[in-house]
């Protein structure tokens, strides 16, 4: 499988809550709310790795980073970013690009995104223009319209 191209995609939903961080892409968002979840609840790193572990075919988060580990509360999602590099770095892997986008009402994310993109690729190790992370809203639709929840979605490219 020299040269060989896969492409893998994540997707992650989490709730929003007072008294939370809202952490995406490893970068502080000022926010009323932030993000539930076991670890520092990241969507969009969770999403990234999603995508890149089910293009290597090696699972889903869950697989590594179950949330019925007490250890891992709380985990940076940037360390379990790295942990993933490590794993595809290993079955010789190697990331071409990322496309990524955020779902989410408020706050507005579009003074963040290139923190998000350089933090990033500090993480995985690569150039920022490999990574493509764009936000988007629900118009007011659903949970996430209401202000509830978050959601990012991933698409990945990786090569062997």
């Amino acid at each position: 499988m020299s040269g060989a191209l896969r492409v893998g995609n994540g997707v992650d939903v989490h709730p929003l809550v007072p008294d939370r961080p809202l952490i995406l892409g490893g970068v502080t968002v000022p926010s009323e709310k932030g993000i539930q979840g076991h670890s520092d609840g990241d969507v969009l790193s969770h999403a990234i790795i999603d995508a890149l572990l089910g293009a290597a075919d090696l699972g889903d988060i869950g697989t590594w980073f179950p949330s019925s580990r007490p250890d891992l509360e709380g985990i940076s999602s940037q360390a379990m970013l790295e942990k993933v590099l490590e794993l595809l770095d290993r079955e010789g892997y190697r990331l071409v690009n990322i496309d990524a986008t955020i779902i989410l009402e408020a706050p507005r994310l579009s003074d963040y995104l290139p923190a998000m993109k350089r933090r990033l690729a500090e993480t995985l190790d690569c150039d920022d223009k490999r990574i493509s992370v764009k936000a988007t809203t629900t118009d007011h639709l659903g949970f996430i319209g209401a202000g509830d929840g978050i959601a990012a979605l991933a698409t990945v490219l990786i090569e062997r």
